[in-house]
């Protein structure tokens, strides 16, 4: 993807092909699940803090890490199982700067309704579950701050959730526009792809860092110095 973004490529093998749609729902799929398990942990956390280090035993982790490999795993390898026992007679030329299932599908030589179903509704489902899994999550997490009765509590435990809701929205939000929408278009597809792979991941660990006083007071530091070198 980056030699191509670089220009400096623009072929992959079929071998090649196989494994990005692979690894890229496998890593996809694993993503969507870890943001429900840490809205799971931020409930447990806000909800039951006396009980925290029960709900949230070494056991129940491991259980969950396990779950969340395995469960992506299979998830990926039906998907991509399902799209390249087709036959593809060419011409072989995807449009994106990757592969993925909405830009491979249509290359095949072969009625793709069944696939197109089985991928629509695999992602679906997956996202969807996953979504109102942390949705019932947040709305508990809600309730129980809504009931703190000091502002400076409600204040942090918010702190607490604010950068994860912030990485789910910008992680769910592109995976509607790419593969739970009707109508596409290469060109937009391409910009989702970009918005999704590159800026997102990228603003992920800043998002993240945040919540950290040290790296609070060096942005504002650097912002400010910025503003007295524009200004002065």
């Amino acid at each position: 993807m980056m030699l191509y973004l670089m220009g400096q490529s623009h072929t992959i093998s079929y071998q090649g092909c196989v494994s990005q749609l692979f690894f890229y729902q496998f890593l996809g799929c694993t993503e969507c699940f870890l943001y429900t398990v840490m809205a799971y942990d931020r409930f447990a956390a806000i909800c039951h803090p006396l009980r925290y280090k029960v709900i949230m035993s070494h056991r129940v982790c491991i259980v969950m890490t396990l779950g969340t490999w395995l469960g992506s795993c299979l998830h990926a390898s039906v998907l991509t199982f399902l799209i390249f026992r087709l036959p593809y007679c060419g011409p072989n030329e995807v449009h994106s700067f990757f592969c993925d299932i909405p830009v491979v599908l249509p290359l095949a030589c072969a009625d793709t309704s069944l696939e197109q179903m089985v991928s629509f509704t695999n992602v679906g489902v997956v996202a969807l579950m996953c979504f109102l899994l942390v949705l019932t999550s947040y709305s508990r997490i809600t309730l129980s701050i809504l009931k703190i009765r000091s502002s400076e509590g409600r204040r942090r435990a918010f702190s607490t959730c604010s950068a994860h809701l912030t990485s789910i929205l910008l992680f769910y939000g592109p995976v509607v526009l790419i593969y739970l929408r009707p109508a596409s278009s290469p060109w937009q597809d391409s910009v989702v792809q970009v918005l999704n792979n590159i800026v997102t991941p990228s603003l992920n660990p800043l998002i993240y860092s945040l919540r950290n006083k040290e790296v609070k007071l060096a942005l504002r530091k650097a912002l400010s110095q910025g503003v007295h070198t524009c200004w002065g």
